[in-house]
């Protein structure tokens, strides 16, 4: 049968439209008119006035520490449930990742934790650089928390957005918070330019120095002028046109992602132990992917089993991300917490949730369900009484 992917690009005939406009106006390396209408569009739909478009959401990530001047021998603190990209970008600096635990209601920063962190850092006189807040699977983190705790111990947010376009947080885009923020436009993201990323800030002096280090950093001179280390991140003018037909589909994109998380929760409440992660009260998510927790014990299965199941159908799905602070690669790095991350992890799965899939398509992946091979679910041992 036809395979049905996690999340797979929704283009139409407007992004192939402005992809030849690009083509035939011969720019086809980075900067142009797309790249220009692209930034301006773009901070107009999150509501932030400055942006500047580049070749991932890594690369936002990694310039936004560097803008804000963070560097080798800083501590960043971030979210231990987020995509690799998030810690890395920290390392790409200098500096050293310290994570903290989700919350179980939303899988976004701890904010209790985090004002624990920070307060045993600033009585230690290791305060971080900066808070680095990770809105996970197209849910916003808590921010009147976690801005208040950061304010209170004088330390700067970056918000990595990557999975959240679109999304808001008591009526306010995802993106608008702290100094800057990261989105991406990777090939499964809400909106794809097959590769891309951008930086949005309310601080124009932080989108120019992002600008000027992602352009080799080269000063203003007829020859090629550099007094500091640059990089090539800049997006291409062909892929800032996709974009721009792309962002005009956005809330269309999020209404039927949404629309395919409510059938997903709708249908697998019949299934004993399955839970699905929805809306926090304070957030409007975009539903990037649906994510489900197994509880093996009332289910019969483990998430590994369904997913393996859906596998032989032709079906994928993905292990909710694996916590940073069990990453062999940050092995020794500080951790606050834990155990709730590790636990969406083992039991967390992500299912089809793309805005081109149909409804007969997941239609499927829910009828799989009832053929998932379950165990016989153990009878609960009676409660002992109390002595």
């Amino acid at each position: 049968m036809k395979r049905i992917y996690l999340s797979p690009p929704d283009a139409g005939p407007l992004e192939r439209e402005l992809l030849l406009d690009a083509f035939d106006s011969n720019w086809i390396a980075p900067l142009g008119a797309h790249v220009d209408a692209f930034e301006r569009e773009f901070a107009e739909a999150v509501g932030v006035p400055h942006a500047v478009a580049l070749s991932s959401g890594t690369a936002a990530l990694h310039l936004s520490l560097l803008a804000l001047g963070i560097g080798r021998g800083d501590d960043v603190v971030t979210s231990t449930l987020t995509f690799a990209a998030t810690a890395n970008a920290i390392t790409y600096v200098g500096a050293r990742p310290a994570f903290i635990d989700v919350s179980p209601q939303t899988w976004t920063m701890d904010a209790d934790l985090l004002d624990e962190e920070l307060t045993e850092r600033s009585r230690s006189g290791r305060k971080p650089a900066a808070v680095l807040a990770v809105d996970l699977y197209g849910q916003c983190c808590d921010y009147d928390s976690i801005l208040a705790v950061c304010a209170r111990h004088g330390v700067p947010v970056i918000e990595d957005a990557a999975e959240a376009l679109g999304a808001t947080y008591h009526g306010r885009h995802a993106g608008a918070f702290g100094e800057c923020a990261a989105f991406s436009f990777n090939g499964n993201k809400i909106i794809t330019t097959s590769g891309g990323g951008m930086l949005v800030s309310h601080s124009r002096r932080l989108v120019e120095r992002a600008r000027h280090l992602a352009t080799q950093a080269r000063e203003p001179a007829c020859h090629y002028e550099h007094s500091e280390i640059g990089f090539n991140y800049r997006m291409s003018n062909l892929l800032a046109a996709v974009g721009r037909g792309q962002l005009r589909g956005l809330q269309a994109k999020i209404e039927r992602r949404r629309e395919i998380r409510r059938t997903y929760e709708q249908a697998l409440r019949a299934y004993p132990g399955i839970g699905v992660l929805g809306d926090a009260g304070h957030c409007r998510s975009n539903a990037w992917l649906t994510c489900i927790t197994v509880d093996p014990a009332g289910f019969g299965a483990s998430r590994e089993d369904i997913r393996l199941h859906l596998e032989m159908a032709n079906i994928e799905s993905r292990p909710v991300w694996k916590p940073m602070h069990l990453q062999p690669v940050f092995v020794g790095c500080s951790v606050r917490g834990g155990s709730t991350a590790r636990q969406l992890f083992e039991t967390g799965l992500c299912l089809p949730s793309g805005s081109g899939m149909s409804d007969g398509e997941q239609a499927r992946v829910i009828a799989e369900f009832d053929s998932v091979p379950r165990r016989a679910r153990p009878r609960r041992p009676e409660r002992m009484a109390r002595v």
